[in-house]
């Protein structure tokens, strides 16, 4: 791996974001739009926001890399151009580390928007410390960039790489702790819950709504980390030139 190059990729990730404005408008402005919307929903229901803000503030920057993500890459793979980038002096992990990082700096545009308004302007209960709403937000949306682009290397064209959002996506989505607690599952499926990343993305984020104690917090964001960790290995592992 070279910083060098990881850095080069980055640049040139970010580059190609800003010249595309629709696409920077579905990562920075959707989110937001979102969990305002959701607010709106539920102005008269009483704390019915307060319970299911923070979930929401792990799910959306998660659901949205992860679909540009897998879109981009498959993009990339498919008009040749990462086959031609791999044909210089540069890694898979270099380029799936550049890709990680690109869309972890908008990441942490992205989630420093939706917490702001959502704590700021839509009085979001939060007992822990805010910025680490923020660190939580940044890294899950992360999470969902690097599942974006382990999946995409299994993808032929976009409406593929969009019908893993059903398999690998929606299951987390229902057995998270938004629907339902999840010591409240059948013992089968909280088994499942434990095993899926974005559960304790969730439980971080509701867990700064009811204490100020970090501790568990922290261990959260760590097994999240890790499975960022794990998905770019895999990604590194499984990536391919050209789609065939």
């Amino acid at each position: 791996m070279s910083p060098r190059i990881v850095a080069a990729v980055t640049v040139r990730v970010l580059t190609q974001l800003r010249r595309d404005h629709r696409t920077l408008a579905m990562l920075l402005v959707v989110p937001t739009l979102l969990v305002a919307l959701l607010w709106w929903m539920f102005e008269d229901a009483g704390p019915v926001f307060d319970r299911i803000g923070p979930a929401l503030l792990a799910l959306f920057p998660f659901i949205i890399m992860f679909l540009v993500t897998s879109v981009t890459t498959l993009r990339e793979r498919s008009s040749g151009t990462l086959e031609r980038l791999l044909a210089m002096p540069m890694g898979k992990l270099d380029f799936l580390l550049g890709y990680a990082l690109a869309f972890g700096l908008v990441a942490a545009v992205q989630s420093g928007l939706a917490v702001a308004v959502g704590v700021g302007l839509l009085d979001l209960d939060i007992r822990g410390p805010v910025w680490l709403l923020g660190v939580v937000a940044v890294v899950d949306a992360v999470l969902g960039t690097a599942l974006g682009l382990f999946v995409s290397a299994f993808a032929q064209t976009e409406f593929q790489a969009v019908q893993f959002m059903p398999v690998v996506v929606i299951p987390q989505i229902l057995l998270c702790g938004l629907l339902i607690a999840r010591d409240q599952l059948p013992d089968v499926l909280n088994a499942i819950s434990d095993a899926l990343p974005l559960s304790y993305a969730v439980d971080a984020m509701q867990e700064l709504t009811r204490t100020t104690r970090t501790g568990d917090v922290w261990a959260d964001l760590a097994v999240v980390t890790a499975f960022v960790v794990g998905g770019l290995a895999m990604g590194a592992a499984t990536l391919r030139r050209r789609t065939p």
